[in-house]
């Protein structure tokens, strides 16, 4: 990433460039990230080919203003805390959903080091309604966040199992991986009718109060716990609650096949947008 571009980035999300990659510094963009950029599924519902190239990446996210899902909010991340000189590991994961574990690479997240030494953090900004803050990935003991109560844990086989409010979200692999090795489930997600993620749409990001989700036509505010729910009504609703609330300029609306179901997403958020 050239300098033009980790400007673009930074400004992007709303975020200075740090004197210091420290702690506290990863917790701020950590946190702007999920502000600024939406977890969203968009492009599959837009016919629009989904690209982890990192030029592809930059120009959806930064050029386009644009979110993503995993591989594609990780990713874009992961290149954002490398420019600034951190030591990123992207790791494969497998989602607990209702009928158990997703497939092999069926989620992106990241272990990060930092210039000073200090970490690792398991960054993740990419997994819906997850930690506002990274967490430690070397701690076993229960770690607070806005999110909720979170904890590590190792697993048979050498895995990580991350829990949230006790509940299981997905089960981590300790290889590093790199990029293109999420291609093909990617392309999977995109295009099986058993993926969730063609089932229905979603676009989310974190709020200073909570969270505002638009699934299918659904609006879904959280504030300071108190969820409210908007059903929108003509395809003009629909475009101004995505500009309004998401910054995303379409000229129709995401439409999902006919005769799909629509059921829980993998990656933390829920089709209802919780």
């Amino acid at each position: 990433m050239n300098a033009g571009a980790l400007t673009a980035y930074l400004d992007r999300i709303g975020a200075g460039r740090p004197t210091v990659l420290d702690a506290p510094a990863l917790a701020g963009l950590h946190r702007a990230h999920q502000t600024a950029v939406p977890f969203e599924n968009l492009s599959i519902h837009l016919g629009e080919p989904i690209s982890l190239d990192e030029g592809d990446l930059i120009a959806k996210i930064v050029t386009r203003r644009r979110g993503g899902f995993c591989y594609e909010l990780n990713g874009a991340f992961a290149l954002l805390l490398e420019a600034l000189g951190a030591q990123v590991s992207r790791l494969a994961a497998r989602v607990h959903g209702e009928g158990g574990l997703g497939p092999p690479f069926d989620h992106l997240a990241l272990v990060v080091r930092l210039p000073d030494g200090s970490g690792p953090w398991l960054a993740d900004v990419g997994f819906g309604a997850n930690s506002s803050y990274p967490l430690r990935y070397d701690s076993r003991d229960g770690q607070d966040d806005p999110g909720g109560r979170f904890s590590l844990a190792d697993a048979v086989g050498g895995d990580v199992q991350v829990a949230r409010d006790g509940e299981p979200q997905y089960l981590l692999e300790q290889r590093e991986r790199m990029l293109a090795d999420f291609v093909p489930t990617c392309w999977w997600q995109q295009t099986s009718p058993d993926s969730h993620f063609t089932s229905s749409t979603i676009c989310s990001r974190l709020t200073g109060e909570g969270r505002i989700s638009l699934s299918d036509r659904t609006l879904i505010r959280t504030s300071n716990g108190v969820r409210t729910e908007r059903e929108l009504g003509t395809d003009g609703e629909v475009l101004a609650a995505y500009r309004d609330n998401f910054g995303i300029m379409l000229d129709r609306v995401p439409a999902v096949a006919r005769g799909r179901l629509p059921g829980p997403h993998p990656d933390g958020v829920r089709s209802d947008g919780s």
